[in-house]
Order: C-alpha cells, then sequence, then structure tokens
C-alpha cells in the first residue's frame, strides 16, 4: 500500500487536475495504449519474479506492464493525483509496493514543479522546465504549481528493498540527479531524455560508464523499439543523442551491464 507522507504545496489544487489524470489514464491505460509492444520490449530485461523499481511511475501503465511479466515492483509517484491513481489500481497487489515521493541524488525533500493541466511532465528540474519555455513543441505547457515532495536515493530503495533486476527511470530532466544517488552497478535500467534537456542524459551516461562496463541501446517516443538492436557505448549512444532534431523530443536510453 501506498506510504503516508505529507507534501507541503505553494497554492491551492488547481481546477482541471482530475481531467488530466483521466486523459493520462485513457493515452497511457486505454484500449490504444501499446501494451503488447510494450511488453515485448521489458520482456528482454525482466523475468518474472524479478524484482523491478519504476521511478516516475506517473498512472502506473509500466507498473502494469512489469506485472503482466511476472515482476514485482516498487513504484514511486511524487505527483498527489497519479498516486491516487496508483493506489486505486495497484494498491491492493501484494507485489506491488507504492512509494510517495521522489527519487534523488540524497534523502530528504525537493522542489516538484507541476504541470496541472500535463502532468506527465511535472519535474523537479527548474532546468527543464525553463529549457522548455519557446522550445519547438513545448508550446502552451504552464508549470502552474509547486509542492515540496519527499525524496529518497536508488541507494536507499536498494538497501530496503532488494537489488531490483531492471529500473525505470522518467523524471522529466531530473534523471541524472536519480542516477547520482546510485554507488554500484544495477543489471539494466532505463532512463528517460528530452531534447530540451541533453546535458542531463549526457551525465547519465557519464554517471553509469562510472559505475560499469554498461552498453546502451534507445527508443525514441513512444516507439517501443530500440533503434540500434545492439548495445553500443557511451561514446556512440551520446553522439547519437546530440545529433537527433529538436523534434525528436524524447525517448528512453536502456542500459545494460556487460558481463
Amino acid at each position: 500500500m501506498i506510504r503516508s507522507t505529507m507534501i507541503r504545496s505553494t497554492m491551492t489544487r488547481p481546477k482541471g487536475t482530475a481531467a488530466a489524470i483521466g486523459r493520462s489514464l485513457r493515452i497511457y491505460r486505454g484500449a490504444e495504449a501499446p501494451k503488447a509492444a510494450m511488453d515485448a520490449l521489458y520482456r528482454r530485461f525482466v523475468r518474472p519474479g524479478d524484482l523491478v523499481f519504476d521511478i516516475g511511475a506517473h498512472v502506473g501503465d509500466r507498473v502494469a506492464s512489469f506485472r503482466r511479466l511476472g515482476a514485482r515492483v516498487v513504484a514511486l509517484e511524487p505527483q498527489p493525483g497519479p498516486a491516487r491513481a496508483l493506489r486505486l489500481l495497484h494498491g491492493r497487489d501484494p507485489d506491488v509496493t507504492l512509494v510517495a515521493a521522489a527519487v534523488s541524488d540524497a534523502p530528504g525533500e525537493v522542489l516538484l514543479h507541476l504541470n496541472s493541466a500535463n502532468p506527465t511532465v511535472s519535474s523537479a528540474s527548474a532546468d527543464f522546465v525553463a529549457g522548455a519555455a519557446g522550445a519547438p513543441g513545448w508550446e502552451g505547457q504552464v508549470w502552474d504549481r509547486r509542492i515540496t515532495v519527499p525524496a529518497t536515493t536508488l541507494d536507499h530503495l536498494v538497501a530496503g528493498h532488494g537489488r531490483p533486476a531492471f529500473v525505470k527511470i522518467d523524471v522529466e530532466g531530473f534523471e541524472d540527479r536519480v542516477l547520482a544517488g546510485l554507488s554500484a552497478p544495477l543489471p539494466a535500467l532505463s532512463f528517460e531524455f528530452t531534447t530540451i534537456a541533453r546535458d542531463s542524459a549526457l551525465r547519465c551516461l557519464d554517471r553509469l560508464a562510472g559505475l560499469g562496463p554498461y552498453g546502451f541501446d534507445v527508443a525514441l517516443g513512444e516507439s517501443q523499439a530500440l533503434g540500434f538492436g545492439r548495445f553500443v557505448g557511451q561514446e556512440e549512444m551520446a553522439a547519437h543523442l546530440m545529433g537527433l532534431p529538436m523534434a525528436a523530443n524524447s525517448g528512453d536510453v536502456y542500459a545494460v551491464l556487460r558481463a
């Protein structure tokens, strides 16, 4: 069940939040969601009985995929609205642990910038929010609310729940701070990147290369398809990310620890 945590808001709850969560549920968990393709992708990294961490779970489409694959899941989501949705959808599943917190480079608290109309792009990164201003494809996005939320680290999660087989990280430009809180390599993980915050992705690659001999592949957008079809080195992946057009917008880098 979801853990009770105190969240301090600088504003009252804006109108439209429930409608935005409903839209996220339709997009990510509705009949048109690419569930089979998602399961096929994650099946490369996750086996029945594995432990998986979902950092930035939002409304739990990845949680659902990991459970369909037979994994146990620890899912973290600091936003109150998505956290309520997760509680309703997965709160009674004994193989899902829900944690209402962010993940950062140190335990404590972080300031979360909420986008009430589009909560999937809420972020703890002020640089990410600033980078979206005036960027193609980000027109009309407004981060209209700030809340202080509790934060933990990957090291603390490993200590408390065990070493995961896979970690999915999707926290809108804060991925480098998440990986900064990891001190030992993990078998496999993914982290989101955006073309408005490529420096964060490069720091993620640097961090992982410092932890161990990782190979990398990438899936653009919600394609659920790996682009290289093989695991490449840090320099090749960095060059690929830097060469993407702004219109590519976002995707996920997959990292596997090589023997």
